[in-house]
């Protein structure tokens, strides 16, 4: 059974930080692209940020240059460091990951951290 667990989300000010993280745990035999994905009750879920197994990121134009994404491979981990965050970061902050297990690849989602910025 393969689990996706976010920590790190909370209310922060307007030009705060927060850093969020995802542990993948299960029977893994490897984890592919990992994503940060963000909703809130009037938009669709948004991609925000991707890292491929090799390390490479990709961001949205919305949080480039504010928000960071990384992995620690070792202990199955991504993290997405924001910086400077505005109101309108304001969401529910889902991890989602490509996790190869014995049964094959498969898509996972974990619970949800809200980030919450005030101004």
């Amino acid at each position: 059974q393969v689990q996706l667990v976010e920590s790190g989300g909370g209310l922060v000010q307007a030009g705060g930080s927060l850093r969020l993280s995802c542990a993948v745990s299960g029977s893994i035999l490897s984890i592919n692209a990992m994503n940060w994905y963000r909703q809130t009750p009037e938009k669709q879920r948004e991609l925000v940020a991707t890292i491929t197994a090799g390390g490479r990121p990709n961001y949205a134009d919305s949080v480039k240059g504010r928000f960071t994404i990384s992995r620690d491979n070792a202990k199955n981990t991504a993290y997405l460091q924001m910086n400077s965050l505005k109101p309108e970061d304001t969401a529910v902050y889902y991890c989602n990951a490509d996790v190869r297990a014995l049964s094959g690849t498969t898509n996972y989602w974990g619970q949800g951290t809200q980030v919450t910025v005030s101004s």
